[in-house]
């Protein structure tokens, strides 16, 4: 098998998780991942899983290992004297250049768009920020529950009213923006393989947000209205709604095209008369009846538990799936079936699952390439493949540049 991006280099100048993320699986599809990180690390390195809510002594921290596997890593300080012209040497033979640095800090590190492809004209330059390098908010930092989840308008059309909007789970925005990272990357690399120029990348967790609620913001473009947050008691379409079954399981149905589906739905029930029912035989009618409907089905469904509603719906041809709880998705079969899992190998702690790449490629080497790596660990073989010698890197660490 091929590895798609064999050959590519990559040099990431980034912390936390979108950016990191998008670099992985870059080394997933092969790309040799260069991970430069200040003396300390990577500000994520040290974040307590238990903030997640986990009370696990987790021995590694899963999400950095997820973010980081298959990448050298090296330490440079940024803030000494030979800190960045080192990073610009590392770009000198570099395929892609990934930083979330804010502008200001790329400004004072000369590793603008304009400082690093002045050593690589050829170079994909990947710019990934909260809210982009050119407007208002260019020196603003954002994180993924600001930036995507906030500022986008997610937030503001989720949960019940009048209950206060639901917080989004940890590295939901970023995760998702890595995804876009990466297309735009590769699209860029394609780019540049036509032209022969070097490209310039600009992602950001606000754009990626707005364009997850495309719809929304589609109708709002056009209609200069703000969308309702629904109750889930009185839906616009009550075939299309969580219910709570008698085992305290929940279900969700997902039939938006209620006129097709409505019928099935009320023989599966057990009340074919709704069909014909004046306050139900439409969906104009249903959503004028919604709450008393919602409530008679609420009913219905808290008589038995999940298991049974299951049987039911997927012999009538429904479409629905069950609220999972994340120990039964993890064991889930059509989640294994998708492979998205892997297993990774690690040095010291030995063998654990982490998450596959969220696609495949037939006929592709696709996977993870090892464990995230230990701060600096590869810092002198990578200096040495790019010509430092033993002076050089002496002269380097009296500077401080190593920590």
């Amino acid at each position: 098998m091929v590895a798609p991006l064999s050959g590519i280099r990559v040099v990431e100048v980034s912390n936390w998780l979108a950016a990191p993320s998008a670099a992985a699986l870059m080394a997933d599809l092969g790309a040799d991942v260069v991970k430069v990180e200040p003396p300390g690390g990577d500000a994520f390195r040290h974040f307590d899983m238990r903030a997640f809510g986990y009370d696990h002594d987790f021995v590694t921290n899963a999400a950095f290992e997820l973010d980081n596997r298959g990448k050298q890593s090296i330490v440079v300080a940024l803030d000494r004297p030979g800190g960045p012209e080192l990073v610009k040497r590392l770009a000198e033979d570099a395929d892609v250049f990934i930083t979330n640095l804010v502008q200001h800090r790329r400004e004072r590190y000369g590793l603008t768009v304009e400082d690093v492809q002045a050593v690589n004209d050829g170079l994909v330059y990947v710019s990934f920020s909260g809210y982009g390098t050119d407007g208002p908010d260019a020196d603003r930092a954002g994180f993924d529950y600001a930036a995507f989840w906030a500022r986008s308008g997610i937030m503001g059309l989720m949960g019940e009213p009048p209950s206060s909007p639901p917080i989004c789970r940890p590295g939901q925005g970023d995760q998702t923006t890595a995804l876009n990272l990466l297309a735009s990357t590769l699209a860029a690399l394609r780019m540049r393989d036509q032209t022969g120029e070097g490209q310039v990348v600009d992602v950001t967790l606000l754009g990626t947000g707005i364009w997850t609620i495309g719809p929304d913001l589609s109708a709002v473009l056009q209609a200069h209205q703000h969308p309702p947050r629904h109750e889930r008691s009185h839906p616009a379409n009550p075939i299309w709604n969580p219910y709570r079954c008698s085992d305290d399981r929940w279900l969700l149905l997902v039939m938006p095209q209620p006129d097709r589906y409505w019928p099935p739905f009320c023989e599966m029930v057990e009340r074919p008369e709704w069909v014909s029912d004046e306050r139900y035989d439409t969906l104009v009618h249903r959503m004028e009846h919604s709450e008393q409907l919602t409530a008679e089905i609420d009913a219905i469904f808290a008589s038995a538990g999940l298991a049974t509603w299951a049987q039911r719906l997927d012999a009538a041809g429904l479409i629905w799936a069950p609220v999972a709880e994340l120990p039964e998705v993890v064991d889930d079969p059509t989640v294994r079936a998708l492979g998205s899992f892997a297993e990774v190998e690690h040095p010291e702690f030995g063998s654990f699952e982490t998450l596959a790449a969220p696609f495949k490629i037939r006929g592709a080497d696709l996977a993870p390439r090892g464990p995230a790596p230990a701060l600096g660990q590869h810092t002198q073989a990578v200096l040495e493949e790019l010509g430092l010698d033993a002076d050089e890197l002496a002269e380097l660490a009296v500077a401080g540049v190593f920590g």
